[in-house]
């Protein structure tokens, strides 16, 4: 029990995305120093305590073998890889991975109803909605509400002035940061704040919860806007998108009734609340997205480190470069110097995992991702079950964007990483056990008529 909740409403999954979030406040402490790295270790390392600890056998979730195929193919790296950066650094990496996926395994032995799934559901929303309303703060209050930056941008050449934003009275402002240490961090705060926001809004459960929902996809919006992130906003668009879709194609035909009359004063009216208060330059930025097709804005913003990856990385590494060459481990634990094992920077998932563990490594993590989305449709067709359905819905158009989010930067190696497998492990096993059998082939039968 917990504070009146029955033990499936709320477990070790709940308690741990409310330690992950106090590891997130942490970072934003003045003085924290060198403690800064004690902290992102532990919060990946609250995961593997987990996936130690929790012994029950719990439900067989489908993408535990590609996770085993993961995290063989990064021990035959640091095995047989000549051009490893460093053990430490190999081994932190390995580590990394293993703490992200492992929500997989662990989650799937904890017991989840439909309100223990939504109640995690709801604590990512209310903390990313509060990140949201910290970034509208940071804009309207310029320096106020300013936490300390990352180290990273502390001690780069131009200390995050690049960074900034010049606001329509002239101001000079970070992009907004939220509850994070990176300018533009509320970007993401911002996604999902709109597709969960909409999610408890359409619900229409409790009219104070639908009414909170409301706002916070209003403001979450104009933070994407504000932060000038222009691939979580395209990112955030086809969750509304998609998630348009499955509903329809569910026949909840109210709720895509509803979530229809709520786009035109969603994106336009928090487009013009924007443009209003960070000018000129708000509106260039955004504009950019429709100065030629798709395919160009992509190759002149973030395509060309596709294609570098493509054209120049793949030929010369299809094994994989090594394991520490890049990222918060290489920083970490990393030895560079030697030409043949020095850094190679990373700025979207595909490169990263080409580094790590070449095409076998990408080939079996997008398995995993496609596992996970067909899980989630499949549950969302599923007669059986009772309101898991609709939050399938959502969870699977959070999951497109979040496969969208992988071309712009490497998701999978940060906290939402975990985040990503923890809801999808979640959900699988809420509907598992609604059902009340333990097996994919049970779930997801036909119903005898």
């Amino acid at each position: 029990m917990f504070f009146g909740l029955k033990k499936d409403e709320w477990n070790w999954a709940h308690n741990f995305m409310l330690i992950q979030f106090i590891f997130q406040l942490l970072l934003l402490v003045p003085g924290i120093g060198a403690a800064r790295t004690i902290v992102r270790i532990g919060s990946f390392g609250l995961s593997l305590y987990l996936l130690a600890t929790i012994g029950n056998k719990g439900v067989n979730y489908p993408n535990k073998l590609p996770v085993y195929g993961i995290i063989t193919i990064l021990i035959l790296s640091l095995c047989f890889n000549s051009t490893l950066n460093s053990i430490p650094a190999g081994l932190a990496q390995i580590a990394m991975y293993l703490a992200i996926l492992a929500p997989v395994f662990w989650a799937s032995r904890l017991p989840f109803s439909e309100t223990g799934f939504r109640n995690l559901l709801m604590i990512i929303w209310i903390f990313q909605a509060i990140s949201s309303l910290v970034g509208l703060l940071q804009v309207y209050f310029p320096g106020q509400f300013q936490f300390q930056l990352s180290s990273v941008i502390e001690n780069s050449i131009h200390r995050g002035d690049n960074l900034k934003i010049v606001l329509a009275n002239g101001a000079s402002v970070y992009r907004p940061s939220g509850l994070t240490d990176q300018p533009g961090g509320a970007a993401t705060a911002g996604l999902y704040s709109v597709l969960f926001g909409l999610a408890f809004f359409l619900e229409g459960k409790n009219k104070y919860l639908a009414g909170l929902g409301v706002l916070s996809t209003f403001i979450g919006f104009f933070c994407i806007y504000m932060s000038q992130v222009r691939s979580v906003l395209i990112a955030t668009c086809i969750c509304i998108l998609c998630l348009l879709i499955v509903l329809t194609i569910g026949r909840n035909f109210k709720r895509a009734l509803t979530l229809i009359g709520m786009l035109q004063p969603l994106i336009l009216g928090t487009f013009g609340w924007a443009v209003a208060v960070g000018g000129s330059g708000t509106l260039d930025r955004i504009g950019s997205l429709f100065a030629g097709s798709a395919d160009e804005v992509y190759h002149q913003n973030r395509g060309h480190f596709l294609e570098h990856t493509i054209n120049d990385l793949l030929p010369k590494y299809p094994w994989g470069a090594g394991l520490g060459r890049w990222g918060m481990m290489n920083g970490y634990f990393g030895k560079n110097g030697n030409p043949f094992t020095d850094p190679i920077w990373v700025e979207i998932q595909w490169t990263g995992w080409l580094l790590d563990g070449g095409i076998p490594l990408i080939i079996t993590y997008v398995i995993a991702l496609i596992i996970a989305c067909y899980l989630t449709m499949k549950t969302l067709f599923e007669e059986r079950l009772d309101g898991l359905p609709f939050w399938s819905a959502v969870i699977f158009s959070y999951n497109i964007g979040i496969v969208m989010i992988t071309f712009n930067y490497a998701f999978f190696i940060s906290q939402g990483g975990m985040e990503f497998w923890l809801l999808n492990t979640a959900i699988f096993v809420a509907a598992s056990n609604q059902i009340g059998c333990l097996n994919r082939k049970q779930i997801f039968s036909t119903p005898n008529k």
